[in-house]
């Protein structure tokens, strides 16, 4: 068996292009839509992400702004940007880059962020929302994901699906999008035993732990999806999932590579959570 790959770039392609003919009538019925984006620090990784969050609004025609802050910054001082970001009516979107620095406490940092322009889907009454089913925004990521297992069509009403990893960023947020589509749900953590035992049984199985190569063939059902989100760089510099890509794409039925599969996703549903926030603004200023 050789698995189908599940190209993120090309479904991402797509849904930038839905985003950008939404944009264009944000801009019709009276402003761009518009996220701030918050970067405390010079952290590699997180600049990097950054810098490709906002080329992806500069492409669709979502209006960003920039605020970048040495690692020196206080939280008063970084609770007080983010007051203003509150207020201001053009912003749509509020995205702090994590991590932050040790002096700040990113619970609170996220908690700051008025619920309804916190397009990562992290405050707790998104959280909230999204356990009882009626999410505002959910989390970029494993709402990503969902969006790759309907592109092939993915049995997931009474699948068995295993997440590996636990945080409240992928993990659980992805456990509840799942349990709302009527997937039976296994959360594993770094307390499981016998981890292989839960993942051999699974229909769908996810991986989000930030380990190299840690899910081996032996531990994939025949047929089941496979869905990376790990990234993880070797010391020869090569991105690399959690998932033993070339032994477990001849065991599955359909996985996603790294890169190239949920990464690209993740900026994609930031677009469209940004564009659902102005829209829904735009609509309460209609007459």
């Amino acid at each position: 068996m050789t698995a189908t790959l599940i190209d993120g770039l090309a479904i991402a392609k797509s849904l930038r292009l839905q985003a950008a003919e939404r944009a264009q009538a944000c801009v019709a019925k009276g402003r761009a839509a518009g996220l701030a984006v918050v970067l405390v620090g010079n952290n590699p990784a997180s600049q990097v992400y950054v810098r490709n969050k906002i080329k992806a609004c500069a492409e669709v025609g979502i209006t960003s702004r920039l605020i970048e802050k040495p690692d020196t910054l206080s939280e008063i001082e970084l609770l007080s940007i983010i007051d203003a970001l509150n207020r201001d009516p053009e912003i749509d979107g509020i995205l702090v880059q994590l991590p932050l620095p040790k002096q700040l406490d990113a619970h609170r940092v996220i908690e700051a962020i008025a619920a309804d322009k916190d397009v990562d889907g992290f405050h707790v009454s998104n959280a909230g929302a999204l356990m009882i089913g009626r999410p505002l925004f959910q989390p970029c990521t494993p709402y990503g994901v969902m969006k790759l297992l309907e592109s092939i069509n993915a049995p997931i009403w009474g699948a068995h699906a295993v997440i590996c990893g636990a945080s409240n960023i992928v993990g659980k947020p992805m456990a509840m999008m799942l349990l709302a589509r009527g997937a039976t749900v296994t959360v594993c953590n770094s307390k499981t035993q016998r981890l292989q035992e839960h993942t051999r049984r699974a229909d769908i199985l996810v991986a989000a732990v930030g380990r190299p190569h840690m899910i081996s063939a032996d531990m994939v059902k025949p047929g089941a999806i496979v869905i990376d989100i790990g990234i993880n760089r070797l010391a020869d510099g090569r991105l690399v999932g959690d998932v033993d890509f070339a032994s477990v794409s001849h065991v599955a039925s359909a996985i996603t590579p790294v890169p190239g599969g949920v990464g690209p996703m993740t900026i994609a549903m930031l677009l469209i959570n940004t564009l659902e926030s102005a829209e829904r603004r735009l609509h309460l200023l209609q007459p």
